[in-house]
């Protein structure tokens, strides 16, 4: 493909639960058979919804798109801790379920929000003098892990039916939601894991299958062209 007629832009792709960010990024280069194809933030295999690709020289936007916060509706269950988690973690721990109510939970909950520090998990894929967490994890090892500052704008309950509860959170970017529903679960003393989570503000995404079935003339009306997109990410920061 010429290089001056290879598209660029931001391309908001829903993506589905089972592979990982890469995987998608990999399926989006074979698409538009090229390799500069990156993501702005990362979703974990189980997660679903919005995931942001940036395309051609719209990778130069990562910098910007990288600090917008992130919406989630998901799902916690209570009464069992796992090793990474969430819901694609071992089971290391079952607990009785107490008798929560809607306010007991309310209560726990909005001690998550606003400014506070955060341990990333170590099934995660933040490094650790150049290893990437997971991998020590795997092999049963656990080492110790700088706090990072995050925000939590939001954690509201939506509905609650033992031992599931439903919820939305907005927080800031470097969040680990897994890692605030196990810590909830521990506040409350019976333990928890994510089951569901699906990141939101999905309008105008697409279906990864449904962008590999177009053409590349419809895939390119897809594409948000960087000088929009730069302009609805200042819009937001305000």
């Amino acid at each position: 493909m010429n290089q001056k007629n290879q598209p660029e832009g931001v391309l908001l792709i829903d993506k589905p639960s089972g592979i990982t960010s890469h995987d998608v990024v990999d399926r989006v280069r074979h698409v538009f058979k090229m390799k500069r194809v990156g993501h702005a933030g990362t979703l974990d295999p189980n997660a679903t919804g919005l995931l942001i690709l940036l395309v051609g020289k719209a990778t130069k936007l990562s910098q910007y798109l990288m600090g917008l916060d992130k919406t989630y509706e998901g799902v916690i269950t209570f009464g069992v801790e796992t090793t990474t988690h969430d819901v694609e973690g071992e089971v290391v721990e079952e607990k009785p379920l107490p008798g929560l109510s809607e306010n007991d939970l309310k209560t726990a909950m909005d001690r998550f929000v606003g400014d506070q520090y955060q341990t990333p998990p170590m099934f995660s894929a933040k490094k650790q003098e150049g290893v990437p967490l997971y991998k020590l994890a795997r092999k049963g090892k656990s080492v110790e892990r700088e706090p990072r500052f995050v925000h939590v704008g939001k954690f509201s309950l939506d509905r609650w039916e033992a031992p599931d509860l439903e919820f939305t959170l907005t927080c800031s970017k470097g969040t680990y939601v897994r890692t605030i529903a196990h810590d909830l679960g521990r506040q409350l003393g019976c333990g928890a894991y994510l089951k569901e989570l699906r990141r939101t503000d999905i309008e105008d995404s697409i279906e990864l299958e449904s962008l590999e079935e177009m053409s590349m003339e419809e895939i390119r009306g897809w594409l948000i062209p960087p000088y929009q997109a730069v302009p609805r990410v200042v819009q937001q920061r305000q």
